[in-house]
């Protein structure tokens, strides 16, 4: 081959080489962050949580507030908020701390008055489907056919059965029992503070969620005692009281609210969880827990 013709050749290889290679795939849009996304929610995609149905436990470390559910379990709620106004909880003790699993709170004293509150009650595992407002997610869950949100509080439902019932997702707050099913009613709680314990879904009437203070429970110490129940009566954790946000004054409470799980914005919240494009993250999942989702807390803002 001359030296001219490798010349004039080569301008047309470098052309056709630069055509076969494949353009580079464009880079996906990184996900926006949880921050970014409530930092342009508006007002109205947000609920104030009712004083009402609000409960503070207040423990040496600080204090856990507790929403509570009055539409999944009626009675129980009411009977929390009974005992509770009893001082039924006052000087109480955390009882039992097992390792990702629960923190469990009673009042050891049997002699301790329940004023106007019940010792036990009819169980609450479930209610109908019908009139709970339920704002599902897209992904098949291994527990139950449809999972989602319901004013806040992860829950489930089986459209066949007619049925629907909260679940046990992390800061789940539930009413203690024994073997039988209706040995509960609210004087003895427990909140999750480790891995989801799906399988007691229905299993056990949940009575709200911790929307502040969890990780002072979370990092208590762990009961050496068989469930984590501490062994000796030193070593619980004492219980200044459960009050009932509604009772104090209005300067006295601590104004929260709650990201609306029909909002818009909820939905890009999901959305960012299941398809994450994050620098760090090299392969997004397109999928979601019920239990991987927290529903955003807040001070309130102010209107």
């Amino acid at each position: 081959m001359s030296r001219w013709f490798a010349l004039a050749l080569a301008p047309l290889m470098i052309a056709a080489c630069s055509q076969a290679q494949p353009s580079s795939p464009a880079k996906p849009t990184p996900t926006p962050s949880a921050s970014d996304i409530l930092a342009g929610s508006p007002a109205s995609d947000w609920r104030p949580i009712d004083p009402e149905n609000t409960v503070y436990l207040d423990l040496p470390k600080g204090r856990v507030i507790i929403e509570l559910a009055p539409a999944f379990a009626p009675n129980h709620v009411a009977n929390i908020k009974a005992l509770a106004r009893a001082h039924y909880f006052d000087h109480a003790f955390v009882v039992r701390v097992q390792d990702n699993y629960v923190v469990q709170w009673s009042q050891p004293d049997s002699k301790t008055p329940l004023g106007a509150g019940k010792a036990t009650l009819p169980a609450e595992f479930d209610r109908p489907a019908a009139g709970a407002p339920f704002d599902p997610l897209p992904d098949p869950d291994t527990y139950a056919p449809q999972v989602g949100f319901s004013d806040g509080f992860p829950a489930a439902r089986d459209p066949g059965a007619g049925r629907a019932w909260l679940t046990h997702c992390y800061g789940m707050v539930g009413a203690g029992r024994d073997n039988d099913a209706d040995s509960g009613g609210g004087a003895e709680l427990y909140a999750v503070i480790g891995n989801a314990p799906r399988p007691l879904d229905r299993n056990v009437t949940l009575v709200g969620r911790v929307v502040q203070g969890i990780e002072l429970m979370s990092a208590m110490p762990r009961g050496t005692g068989d469930l984590g129940f501490y062994e000796h009566p030193e070593q619980r954790i004492p219980i200044a009281a459960i009050t009932v946000a509604a009772d104090l004054p209005p300067a006295q409470r601590v104004a929260l609210e709650s990201l609306r799980t029909d909002s818009a914005t909820f939905a890009r919240l999901v959305d960012a969880r299941r398809n994450r494009h994050d620098a760090w993250y090299k392969y997004a999942s397109g999928h979601v827990d019920v239990c991987n989702v927290k529903v955003p807390v807040r001070a309130h803002a102010a209107r």
